[in-house]
């Protein structure tokens, strides 16, 4: 008897462990009975296993672990075309998480995250397509008017984190600003086609990057170049007309300060020689003779300053009168 308790206890260990399983904090379990999930009694609803330990039934019963936390979807770039056709490179991503884990768990072929994310990037894809095929591309790279009332109610949207956006978008929703206005619609469409298709609630897209293939960046830089030197060339001759304007101006200016010290100057010149010519005739008035002597001395000087100087005169002329007359006269 005693022999025959050991393999039992064994076998009770073994089945009660085989019947345990456990739900990480993260996850969610459902369980498959013979290919089908179970479901909650009567109910059509799949029967999900929130963290912690649960049982099963063993050997018939199999586990499938599912992540319930918010997944990021940021595939490669693709390219579409706007409404001028013209080519534009996007780059975008995702944040999604599962909503319906019995429906996810089909539509994806046991729950496989790759199946999720290539179906709903499909569907990201047609939407945006659509539009962007709609737009110029000015208006793909345009953001938000930040001065209207519109963008005060997406302001949050637009500052909050990504993992953090749960809010619902209302189908159409006309945001300010192309930019926003292409993710709103874009969120709006997909949000309930993958609700409906995949069993995943979309929580937030957006487009992080929007660049030209290299081809239409140079045509787009060379017209750019050609518009900057246009302007250039017109601001260069603005500044050469308003710099003649400002010389003209400037030697209008100097030529009136120049003429107004010219008369000034001839003024204080005429002053003073008026005022020299009264000196010198109030001196001749009292003594003529004293006068005539200097002025006669101020020749001398001015004649023999210089030892190079040759004079060739007649000396019984007055010019010489007092050179004879060295005692001078009284």
């Amino acid at each position: 008897m005693r022999k025959l308790m050991i393999p039992v206890i064994v076998i009770f260990i073994a089945a009660l462990l085989m019947s345990m399983f456990i739900v990480q904090e993260g996850e969610r379990g459902i369980v498959v009975r013979f290919g089908r999930i179970l479901k909650d009694n009567n109910t059509e609803i799949a029967r999900i296993y929130e963290p912690g330990l649960h049982f099963k039934v063993p050997v018939f019963d199999r586990v499938r672990m599912l992540d319930a936390r918010i997944q990021t979807m940021d595939d490669q770039a693709d390219r579409f075309v706007t409404s001028e056709k013209k080519d534009v490179i996007i780059d975008t991503y995702v944040k999604w998480r599962i909503e319906d884990f019995g429906q996810y768990y089909l539509t994806t072929g046991g729950g496989d995250a790759s199946t999720a994310e290539a179906l709903l990037k499909r569907k990201v894809v047609d939407s945006l397509r659509s539009e962007i095929g709609s737009r110029e591309i000015k208006q793909i790279v345009s953001g938000p008017d930040r001065n209207s009332n519109a963008v005060e109610e997406t302001s949050e949207l637009d500052d909050a984190p990504a993992t953090e956006i749960v809010a619902e978008v209302a189908p159409r929703k006309e945001v300010e600003g192309q930019r926003d206005q292409i993710m709103a619609n874009v969120l709006a469409d997909i949000k309930i086609s993958a609700m409906k298709d995949l069993g995943v609630e979309v929580v937030d897209f957006r487009m992080k990057k929007i660049n030209l293939p290299d081809e239409i960046s140079e045509s787009i830089y060379r017209r750019m170049r050609a518009e900057r030197e246009s302007v250039a060339r017109k601001h260069r001759s603005q500044g050469r007309e308003k710099a003649e304007v400002i010389r003209a101006q400037s030697e209008l200016e100097v030529a009136k300060i120049l003429a107004e010290a010219d008369r000034q100057a001839r003024v204080v010149r005429g002053t003073a020689d008026a005022k020299t010519a009264e000196i010198y005739s109030s001196a001749f008035n009292k003594d003529p003779e004293f006068y005539n002597f200097l002025r006669s001395l101020k020749a001398y000087e001015n004649s023999f300053n210089s030892k190079n100087d040759i004079l060739v005169v007649d000396p019984n002329t007055d010019f010489f009168k007092y050179m004879k007359e060295s005692s001078g006269t009284n």
